[in-house]
């Protein structure tokens, strides 16, 4: 390509950079602008120790939309000074993947330089399209950087994240996406600084809280609040709680997050759940759902409560909680509001039972106050034994051998009773058979 050629795509390509939307250009430039990861990019911290040197093998982001995977990958890219090549999960096939490689073979040969390969959303890949990069993996052809919003251990296969860094980013908070608003206002180069903007700090909050930590979506309604919002005769643009609901499509309800109205509302769902009143807790999760409250956070509770105030009164209610938590990572909102919805419901109308809670605590007491127990000799195990030369102990009963598989033995040296089952639900019946079993043991003894 001639002179002329370049300096047209330069020129087509600043235009176009112009055109793109306010988050497309204000992606960070270096590591310094990336916010909220400071777990894996903060001094010292693995991979920017690996940036820096240039020391990078193949990775895997993973985290919610908008917290950053794509401008951390394309960061990695500029200050390794490495060619950056981008294939996306959704229509990429493997002919073109292997033609992104292939030109990435002949780059290094002819100029030396690497190149990194960004998938956007790898998950997306079938097995066999995953595949096929595993050779250029290996024999580091490319370094690849797969971003997904899924879990890699259930979306991606085990050989290529065996070989690869898995890296999970977190979702922005309120204060971070807020930072990055008001960076864009006063960016006269990349962001909103030529207009002349007031927004103010409630307006910010709002569409930051709707965002859910997606700073793509937060900087784009922004855009949208600026650009479509008339100034006024001091010739200021005024950004307005008001406007932030019209640009983000969200009303705006009485809910902190992060503050006292978070906290009491979690409180009032679980205290609702507790008190087996399902509408009562279908309310609540609703409304900070809606006033944009991470579904995960809402998710980890449930899988809380469903172990502290319902345990093995129905056994159950944690597997529903733990499959409303999986269920976030995967289908993610509005759609996981459903899941969610099944999941405080069951839990709201299950029989209740702090049994479990208390059994751990109260052992946890005993032990903290100094009760150190040693194991019986007969519980030890008999291999670390006999590799240390010692004779096997004998007198270990095993309870498969015994009618019913149960015989009486001490398994720990007190009569400290931990686990004092309720009269609710299953308990009831793992009660009955716990006192039949103990009956039959001294007849079997």
């Amino acid at each position: 390509m001639d002179e002329r050629g370049d300096l047209f795509a330069a020129a087509s390509m600043d235009e176009m950079e112009r055109n793109a939307p306010l988050a497309a250009r204000m992606r960070p430039r270096n590591l310094d602008e990336i916010s909220g990861q400071d777990h894996i990019l903060g001094k010292g911290c693995l991979l920017r120790r690996s940036i820096q040197a240039d020391r990078l093998g193949s990775m895997i982001f993973y985290g919610p939309p908008g917290c950053g995977k794509t401008s951390l990958a394309e960061v990695i890219a500029r200050t390794t000074q490495r060619a950056f090549v981008r294939a996306s999960g959704v229509v990429a096939n493997v002919a073109m993947v292997r033609d992104l490689i292939q030109s990435a073979r002949h780059r290094r040969a002819e100029t030396g330089r690497e190149t990194i390969l960004f998938v956007d959303e790898i998950h997306r890949f079938n097995k066999s399209q995953q595949d096929v990069l595993l050779p250029y993996v290996e024999e580091g052809a490319v370094t690849l950087i797969g971003a997904t919003t899924h879990n890699p251990i259930f979306f991606i296969n085990t050989p290529l994240t065996s070989r690869s860094l898995v890296f999970a980013l977190n979702s922005l908070d309120e204060d971070a996406v807020i930072a990055l608003m008001q960076r864009a206002l006063a960016d006269e180069e990349r962001g909103l600084g030529l207009y002349r903007v007031q927004a103010d700090d409630a307006a910010l909050r709002h569409i930051a809280r709707c965002c859910e930590g997606d700073a793509r979506r937060a900087l784009n309604a922004l855009e949208l609040a600026v650009l479509t919002t008339p100034a006024a005769d001091d010739g200021r643009i005024h950004i307005t709680v008001s406007v932030a609901v019209d640009s983000v499509q969200q009303k705006t309800i009485v809910y902190d997050r992060g503050e006292d109205g978070h906290y009491d509302t979690i409180s009032a769902l679980i205290k609702s759940m507790r008190g087996s009143d399902p509408d009562a807790a279908v309310y609540w999760l609703a409304k900070m759902l809606f006033a944009g409250e991470d579904p995960r956070f809402i998710a980890r509770r449930l899988v809380i409560f469903a172990s502290e105030d319902i345990g093995n009164a129905d056994p159950r209610g944690l597997l529903i909680a733990s499959a409303a938590m999986q269920a976030t990572e995967t289908v993610g909102m509005p759609e996981v509001r459903i899941n969610l919805s099944q999941a405080v419901t069951y839990l709201a109308t299950a029989p209740k039972s702090n049994a479990s809670y208390r059994a751990v605590d109260a052992a946890w007491r005993d032990i903290e106050k100094g009760r150190s127990l040693p194991v019986p000799e007969h519980l030890k195990n008999v291999h670390v034994r006999a590799a240390e030369g010692q004779a096997p102990v004998a007198d270990y009963r095993y309870p498969h051998d015994f009618k019913d598989h149960y015989v009486e033995q001490a398994y720990i040296p007190t009569t400290a009773v931990y686990y004092k089952m309720s009269d609710q639900g299953y308990e009831v019946t793992l009660s009955k058979r716990m006192a039949s079993l103990r009956k039959k043991g001294r007849q079997n003894g």
